[in-house]
C-alpha cells in the first residue's frame, strides 16, 4: 500500500518558495498572491469539476433549485417573507455547499468521487467529534453562526418593508410597483443599502472559511480571521468574485431557480479553488488524512 500524490494544483500563481515565517498569535494561515482577474479562472476550474462528476455535482443545484421553488410557493404572498428568505438563502449558502468542497478535493486529491464521499462529509462531524483536537464541529458553529446571519437579515428585510412600504406588499408585483418603481420612495435603496452593509461583512467571514474548516485543522475564530486576512489583502479581486456571486445566484433566482441547477455547483467548486489560490495552507496539518490506493 502507498500513499497516493496528489497531482500539482492548476493555479497559475506560483506558491512561495518557503512557508511565512511566524503566523501570528493565531497561527494563521499566510495569503498568497493571485492575479486580478483570478475569480473568473475560479469559474472555469468550477464547471471542470462540474464536468468530473456531473450527476453528482448537479444534483446539488437541482436539491437547490427544488427548494427555492417550495419557498416561493409557500410565501407566494408574503413577499416580504420570500425576498428575506432568498437572501438569507444567499448567507447560508457556503454551508450548503460543503459536500461541493469536499468533490473538489478529492478531484485534487485523486480520489474517488461518490455518494460515500457525500455522506462521510455530512456525518463525519459527529464521529470525530471526540477524536480531534478541533474537530468538525467547528464547521457545525460557523453553519450555526451563518444561519443565526440569515435569520436576522430576514427580520430586518421584513420588518423594513412592512413598516416603511407606502402600502401592504403581498406579492412580487406588489413589490415592483410600490417599492421598486415608486417614485416617492427611496426605500428600494435603502433596502439595498441595508442589504449590502449586512451581507459584506458575512461575505468577508466566509469567502474562504467553510473550505477551511472542512479542510484544515483550524478552529472557527482562525478560519474566520483567515477569511478576513484574504478579503483585506486582495480587496479587489475579491469585490470582484463577490459580485460575480452575487449576479450568477440572481441569474439563477430569476430563471425561477432553474438555472440555479448549474450555478450552485459552479460557485460551489469555484469557492474550493479560490480558496487553495489564496491561502498558504502547507504548514497547516489536514484534518482528514489521504485515502491510500494500490
Amino acid at each position: 500500500m502507498t500513499q497516493a500524490s496528489p497531482p500539482p494544483h492548476r493555479s497559475p500563481n506560483p506558491r512561495p518558495e518557503h512557508p511565512p515565517r511566524g503566523r501570528g498569535r493565531l497561527n494563521l494561515p499566510g495569503v498568497l498572491p493571485i492575479h486580478g482577474r483570478q475569480p473568473l479562472h475560479w469559474l472555469y476550474l468550477g464547471l471542470k469539476d462540474i464536468c468530473h462528476s456531473p450527476w453528482l455535482s448537479l444534483a446539488h443545484g437541482l436539491i437547490m433549485a427544488m427548494g427555492g421553488g417550495l419557498m416561493t410557493w409557500l410565501a407566494h404572498d408574503r413577499f416580504w417573507l420570500l425576498t428575506g428568505a432568498v437572501s438569507g438563502f444567499l448567507v447560508v449558502a457556503p454551508v450548503l455547499a460543503t459536500s461541493l468542497y469536499a468533490m473538489s478535493r478529492a478531484v485534487e486529491r485523486n480520489e474517488a468521487v461518490n455518494l460515500r464521499l457525500l455522506f462521510n462529509t455530512w456525518t463525519q462531524w459527529q464521529t470525530l467529534q471526540n477524536n480531534e483536537p478541533v474537530s468538525y464541529w467547528c464547521l457545525v458553529r460557523f453553519g450555526l453562526l451563518l444561519g443565526l446571519a440569515g435569520t436576522g437579515w430576514v427580520m430586518t428585510s421584513s420588518a423594513l418593508i412592512f413598516l416603511l412600504a407606502p402600502v401592504p406588499v403581498h406579492t412580487p408585483m406588489d413589490f415592483i410597483h410600490h417599492v421598486v418603481l415608486n417614485p416617492d420612495s427611496d426605500l428600494f435603496e435603502l433596502w439595498l443599502m441595508l442589504g449590502g452593509f449586512m451581507a459584506a461583512p458575512v461575505f468577508a467571514s466566509s469567502v474562504v472559511a467553510m473550505p477551511l474548516l472542512l479542510d484544515r485543522q483550524l478552529n472557527t475564530l482562525q478560519a474566520v480571521l483567515t477569511s478576513w486576512k484574504v478579503v483585506l489583502t486582495h480587496p479587489m479581486p475579491m469585490v470582484l468574485w463577490a459580485f460575480l456571486i452575487m449576479g450568477l445566484s440572481m441569474v439563477g433566482i430569476l430563471s425561477l431557480f432553474i438555472g440555479l441547477i448549474v450555478i450552485v455547483p459552479m460557485l460551489g467548486h469555484a469557492s474550493w479553488h479560490a480558496y487553495r489560490d489564496l491561502v498558504d495552507t502547507r504548514d497547516v496539518p489536514e484534518r482528514m488524512p489521504r485515502l491510500e490506493t494500490t
